[in-house]
């Protein structure tokens, strides 16, 4: 594999806009994206997220509020983000950032719908409720 990971676009500013719940992202090719931190969460790269195969993602509900507390470097190909939900095992390469901001209105869209067939909801379940 070579050092770049496959990476087309690299960033050349990411700044966490931690009130906003917002990572803001400029690349190179000149495209700028932000983020919101619930889309991120919920597309996460991980495996609790995405599986160990085709087919296997998993709809993450009540993450409406989750905010970042931590972006850190993973060498120099990625990031990894510490949520606050306390999820933190993907690790956001480069290509895969471009990717959310480049398809992130589908992807939310996709997302909402899954929510609905679910019958989910973005909100958390209510304490005491049940």
């Amino acid at each position: 594999m070579s050092a770049d990971y496959g990476t087309k676009h690299w960033p050349i500013e990411i700044r966490l806009k931690s009130a906003e719940k917002i990572l803001e992202i400029d690349f190179d090719d000149g495209s700028k994206f932000r983020l919101p931190a619930e889309l991120m969460r919920v597309e996460s790269p991980s495996a609790e997220v995405m599986g160990h195969g085709p087919n296997q993602k998993q709809i993450v509900a009540g993450r409406r509020h989750v905010g970042i507390l931590s972006v850190e470097p993973v060498g120099n190909y990625a990031i990894r983000i510490k949520f606050d939900d306390l999820h933190d095992t993907g690790i956001y390469s480069w290509a895969y950032l471009h990717y959310l901001g480049e398809n992130q209105d589908t992807l939310w869209q996709t997302y909402l719908d899954a929510l609905a067939k679910g019958s989910l909801s973005r909100d958390p379940p209510r304490r005491g409720a049940g």
